[in-house]
């Protein structure tokens, strides 16, 4: 049986070094992978030997793949670096003798690897979100997340940090005496200066309505289903909690997780992995249903407490049919002024959510939108930032 390329004949450290190299060409690839990932690899490597090459495949598939979309990120990826087959070229001539372009995962494989042009597909690639044009970000920006090459998804999550705007106050019941109030005369602070002239109001005083910060929680699904854009949506709720402290975050599959405090630290791609490796249940199935009912009986009195915005990104594919979607939902729309359900198949035209989550989710939102694109985040950046708050 033969076995594979680099690791045959090399021990210790080679091994080691190729492992990483390996672990690193998956991730620039898509593949989510941390510390405890490699360590996990090289573990199952020391367990199965490198005597046999279906033992080497097998050992690192299971420790390195946690969903059905990476299998072919790790199948192209085994095969050109611990094989060393070349992948093919773009354009190459199929068995029938056309050309044809290579599939997504084996795309992004060749890219990380260097063996394929960013502009593979005909359209010229972006460059780094520092360098990109008007023009190029404006055509980034109406990619599918889930069609985009490495080099594009690397310039789009740094073109996400500048889409958000710094949100709006909302007004209070309540008022602060100024000098130039716009909300008519402050009578008590007069006659309370009046006291000091031997009551003639010499100089009236101004009154203007107080504000606060507007609460912005973010429910995503990060189920199987949703994993193209998972990670793009990471980086926008990161932008979000950039702009005040009122933003909370929460992921959800088969359970609720709270990823606030990870996804406050300054660098973007430190604070994804870092929320990341809290998560469990990444990719797996869903529980609409009951994330909501954890949301509603454990979170909600404590974020919610004035009300506030809500994001409930999902593509509302309900796996669990034990909680009642609809009846969580509806409790979640009393607790906030506004309900905004993004979900990314609202890009069809022929959408209709007749599914059983999609169709109790839609009965109790203000507003559906989808996800899919840099303009969709775009647009909803700029409807969280001037759109109304309408009260509970």
């Amino acid at each position: 049986m033969a076995t594979p390329g680099p690791a045959s004949g090399r021990r210790g450290g080679h091994i080691a070094a190729n492992l990483l190299t390996f672990i690193r060409l998956l991730r620039r690839a898509g593949m989510t992978l941390g510390p405890a990932d490699g360590i996990a690899a090289a573990t199952a490597l020391r367990t199965v030997g490198l005597r046999r090459r279906d033992d080497v495949y097998w050992g690192l598939r299971a420790t390195l793949v946690r969903r059905a979309a990476d299998v072919d990120v790790f199948d192209d990826a085994f095969r050109a670096l611990w094989q060393g087959i070349a992948l093919e070229p773009v354009g190459q001539s199929s068995v029938f003798g056309k050309r044809r372009r290579p599939a997504p995962a084996q795309r992004r494989v060749a890219e990380a690897l260097g063996a394929l042009p960013p502009s593979s597909e005909g359209r010229e690639s972006p460059p780094t979100a520092t360098a990109l044009s008007a023009s190029r970000l404006e055509r980034l920006g109406s990619i599918d997340v889930a069609d985009m090459s490495v080099e594009e998804m690397h310039a789009a999550q740094e073109a996400v940090q500048k889409l958000v705007r710094p949100l709006g106050d909302l007004p209070t019941r309540r008022f602060r005496t100024t000098r130039t109030g716009r909300d008519g005369i402050d009578r008590r602070g007069t006659l309370r200066l009046a006291s000091r002239t031997g009551g003639i109001p010499l100089r009236l005083q101004l009154r203007q309505r107080r504000t606060r910060p507007v609460t912005v929680v973010v429910l995503c699904d990060i189920s199987g289903s949703m994993s193209a854009y998972t990670r793009m949506l990471l980086h926008f709720m990161h932008a979000l909690g950039q702009t005040r402290r009122r933003v909370f975050s929460f992921v959800f599959g088969t359970r609720l997780t709270d990823v606030t405090r990870a996804l406050r630290q300054g660098d973007p791609d430190r604070a994804v992995q870092r929320a990341v490796s809290q998560v469990h249940d990444w990719s797996g199935g869903t529980r609409i249903g009951a994330a909501l009912r954890s949301f509603n009986r454990l979170w909600s009195r404590r974020v919610l407490t004035d009300g506030g915005v809500v994001l409930l990104v999902t593509d509302g594919l309900e796996r669990d049919p034990g909680v009642d979607v609809g009846a969580e939902a509806a409790l979640l729309r009393r607790s906030c002024r506004r309900l905004v359900w993004l979900n990314p198949l609202m890009r069809y035209a022929a959408f209709e959510p007749r599914a059983g989550g999609m169709a109790a989710i839609a009965a109790h939102v203000d507003e559906s939108r989808t996800v899919h694109t840099l303009d969709s985040l775009r647009a909803l950046a700029d409807s969280l930032a001037t759109g109304p708050v309408r009260h509970a």
